[in-house]
């Protein structure tokens, strides 16, 4: 059992058949924190207005989540573009757990982070966003094919590895898109004056500076299952949960 001082998830997309939600509430058994960061895209709005797609290993998630609130952590749920029709509730405090489109995090030095899903740097989702829905069934597709690659190796009595992700690094647009994306939110955090920002949106983990900004992206719980962590000492980490269960389970 971990605890830290912060944790921050995104892109968990439950409602769509791509969540790695049995992974996510092993994550949340494990993990304890003072305050947990849902950095949008926690519930799939698109993929559920087309259709119900709604097992107990989604609804898992949300009792742990709610779990944790109950029990003195405070959550703030930063809203994303799949889960875009929670917007109109931003603002508001249900129990311990905070709604909102932004939020700004303290670290333990007194540095300021923005907290921001990230969907208004991409200019696609915001002057045409026909497209990006074109784009995420394509992305849907990358995923279903991803699942059965997986059970096959499951078969094979290896472990989960994410071919969609090593196919979207090794495309040159969507390197391109991903370089301009953070170049964007580096931009907008350093106008506000903030010392780094965390968000998601990309489904990239990566934690570096970038033109003296601290960048950091909490991946997704689709491709990658990963998740940033604030120690009790301050410090920043990546993890990657499915290697850190593979190591656990192994042991």
């Amino acid at each position: 059992m971990s605890n830290y001082r912060s944790i921050f998830i995104s892109d968990v997309h439950l409602g769509s058949k791509g969540a790695k939600a049995e992974f996510l509430s092993e994550f949340l058994k494990y993990n304890q924190c003072d305050k947990l960061y849902l950095v949008g895209d926690i519930i799939d709005g698109w993929r559920l207005k087309k259709r119900i797609f709604w097992p107990q290993e989604h609804t898992n998630v949300i009792r742990r989540i709610l779990t944790k609130a109950k029990r003195g952590t405070e959550v703030v749920f930063v809203t994303g573009n799949h889960d875009d029709f929670l917007r109109r509730y931003s603002g508001v405090d249900f129990g311990n757990i905070r709604l909102t489109d932004e939020a700004v995090h303290v670290t333990t030095s007194g540095e300021k982070l923005l907290v921001v899903h990230g969907d208004k740097y991409d200019s696609v989702i915001q002057t045409q966003k026909w497209l990006a829905v074109i784009g995420d069934w394509g992305y849907e597709s990358l995923v279903v094919i991803n699942r059965y690659f997986n059970r096959v190796r499951h078969k094979f009595g290896m472990g989960y590895w994410s071919l969609s992700a090593f196919i979207k690094q090794k495309v040159k647009s969507a390197v391109s898109f991903i370089s301009a994306y953070e170049e964007a939110v580096v931009d907008d955090c350093k106008k506000q004056g903030f010392k780094g920002v965390i968000c998601g949106h990309i489904h990239h983990p990566e934690i570096r500076e970038i033109n003296g900004v601290e960048y950091l992206n909490c991946g997704d719980w689709v491709e990658s299952c990963t998740a940033i962590v604030e120690t009790r000492d301050g410090e920043m980490k990546l993890l990657q949960w499915v290697e850190i269960s593979h190591q656990t389970n192994a042991a």
